[in-house]
């Protein structure tokens, strides 16, 4: 096994599906550069396809193209291959660890509280590894998961199911492909019934990537929008299934590519100067980028 030591900080690199992976590859570019550029291990979780085989040929070639060398999948197919010691090594020492789209919830199913669960959270706290996700890959990053729900315009009540996520961002739930199929009234009612979270929506060809603890910067061609209803007042309580929620004091936040917030820092853009962050949005970015359980009191010691 390779050196554990953590030679540089850990990021979590959340894309909303639908990223370029033929010309000229901005966000996968950016995710193999935070991964220690092109002399990095690689490697691809196909769990959440149903085509693992042609999941990988794609991204082997985009990363090649790329110009990594060292790249891997490694073929999740059952819970047993999710508990194999190899397999949850070889991913331990990936230093950028890729969760490709297809089903959050068959994911999950494969490999969460596995020991390649637990690697990919050893990867980041010891390693300083990237861990990404794509659409689904994306979903399954947070603690609470967005499972299902339907895509109305509008909020209703009892839509929208959450379920347990890898753990990677602790209380925000993540939609991708979001301003594409038009899913604010679907993140809306996410918060609604689940207030204390907050809501990312990410579009297509775009990431958020949090460097754990310490802020966030949003990068490809699209935005994140950030949804807050920690002070919001609504309906929900008395709505029928399927009504329309009435929702106020709903705070949303919108952060395009090129935003970029240090909680050390303030706000940097790209400008020369920083500029201060503002006290809501400090304490939202604070939110998104905190550290996740399993990185401060974690004790797990496999794989070895």
């Amino acid at each position: 096994m390779r050196e554990t030591q953590t030679a540089r900080p850990g990021h979590l690199f959340i894309v909303g599906g639908g990223e370029d992976r033929q010309k000229d590859k901005v966000v996968l570019g950016r995710f193999v550069g935070l991964a220690g550029g092109t002399g990095a291990r690689i490697v691809v979780l196909t769990a959440a396809s149903s085509q693992p085989d042609e999941m990988w040929r794609i991204y082997d070639r985009a990363f090649g193209e790329l110009g990594v060398q060292d790249r891997n999948v490694v073929a999740v197919n059952t819970r047993e291959d999710a508990n194999d010691q190899r397999l949850a090594a070889r991913v331990l020492e990936g230093d950028g660890i890729f969760m490709t789209g297809g089903d959050q919830r068959r994911l999950l199913a494969l490999i969460g509280g596995t020991r390649i669960d637990k690697a990919m959270h050893r990867a980041l706290r010891e390693r300083g590894a990237c861990i990404g996700g794509t659409s689904a890959g994306a979903s399954a990053m947070s603690e609470h998961m967005l499972s299902d729900g339907s895509g109305d315009a509008a909020p209703r009540k009892g839509l929208v199911h959450l379920a347990a996520g890898l753990g990677f961002v602790r209380r925000v739930v993540i939609d991708q492909h979001f301003s594409e199929r038009h899913r604010l009234g679907r993140l809306l009612g996410v918060v609604a019934q689940n207030p204390y979270l907050l809501g990312a929506g990410i579009d297509e060809d775009t990431a958020l990537v949090i460097e754990p603890g310490l802020g966030l910067e949003v990068i490809g061609e699209g935005a994140v929008t950030l949804i807050d209803g920690r002070e919001m007042l609504s309906n929900i309580a008395d709505a029928s299934p399927r009504e329309s929620l009435e929702l106020t004091n709903v705070k949303l936040h919108l952060l395009p590519a090129g935003a970029r917030y240090r909680l050390d820092m303030g706000t940097d853009s790209g400008s020369e100067t920083a500029r201060p962050v503002c006290k809501a949005l400090l304490d939202v970015i604070a939110a998104v980028s905190a550290k996740p359980e399993s990185a401060v009191n974690s004790k797990t010691k496999e794989p070895s």
